[in-house]
């Protein structure tokens, strides 16, 4: 097998397997709760060795780790161990796919040298993953993003359509990230799977927005009244969180021929008419 997709049924994961098979790669794929087409396992990557036995019997060249929840240390931090553990254990590149939660904002900039400094749960769990995965596979590459757009299909683009028809909430201006477009970003991780690099990359879109201009640029995308997007601060608001983390991918943008860009490019266009 030339690759295996873990967490392949989530937004990112689908999109890794649909370039790779597209591009004529063999591909298999884990999922937990929705079964995904094709060559899909069920894997619940919290227990060691159910993932060690499955990667060996797929027996694949490269495995994405694209899997994750959030409210669960035992499978962002345990669970990205064990994929770790069993990549090793067969030979395989390994790519893992962390986040911006490593950082607790407090920087802004942050590029592929800084030091993790997690404020949530979740950001500590991502950091913790990260830690296990160098120590395990130090020719694994560690790919860093941020806030995941699809094609409509992510939940901030969800909650955009909601709060545009009058659902409770708001949308932060003073809270900055750098989105990434979903085929922009399983491009590049495809990409670096098939390249020498190791360690530490931040695959990141070009330029940060805020949590309500990335909104706003969605509304106008899916012609939306962007007016009825209600705006806050995330300051004082007592929500837990950095409000401030700028991926800098320069580093790894100049390694890569995918384009990483930026929310205000790729979202000027229309979706796509199925």
């Amino acid at each position: 097998m030339d690759l295996l997709v873990v967490g392949g049924s989530g937004l990112l994961g689908l999109e890794v397997t649909r370039q790779a098979r597209r591009a004529g790669q063999r591909v298999a794929t884990t999922f937990h709760t929705r079964r995904p087409d094709g060559d899909a396992h069920h894997l619940d990557i919290r227990d060691r060795a159910a993932v060690i036995a499955l990667v060996r019997a797929v027996e694949p060249a490269v495995v994405v780790n694209a899997a994750y929840l959030q409210a669960d240390w035992a499978t962002t931090a345990d669970g990205g161990t064990h994929v770790a553990l069993a990549a090793a254990a067969t030979g395989a590149r390994l790519v893992h796919v962390s986040s911006d939660a490593v950082f607790s904002g407090a920087a802004g900039r942050y590029d592929e040298t800084a030091v993790p400094d997690p404020i949530t749960p979740y950001g500590a769990a991502k950091a913790a993953a990260e830690t296990a995965v160098k120590a395990i596979t130090p020719a694994a590459v560690i790919a860093r993003t941020s806030l995941i757009i699809g094609r409509g299909d992510s939940q901030h683009e969800r909650q955009v359509h909601a709060l545009a028809g009058g659902a409770p909430g708001a949308l932060f201006t003073d809270d900055l990230r750098c989105p990434v477009d979903v085929g922009d970003l399983a491009a590049a991780l495809l990409e670096l799977a098939s390249s020498p690099h190791a360690g530490v990359h931040h695959v990141a879109g070009a330029g940060a927005v805020s949590r309500h201009e990335l909104g706003v640029l969605i509304a106008r995308r899916d012609g939306l009244d962007e007016s009825a997007l209600p705006r806050a601060l995330r300051a004082g608001s007592g929500l837990p969180g950095p409000a401030d983390v700028r991926l800098d991918n320069t580093k790894t943008q100049a390694l890569l021929t995918t384009r990483l860009r930026g929310a205000r490019e790729f979202l000027a266009s229309p979706l796509p008419v199925e």
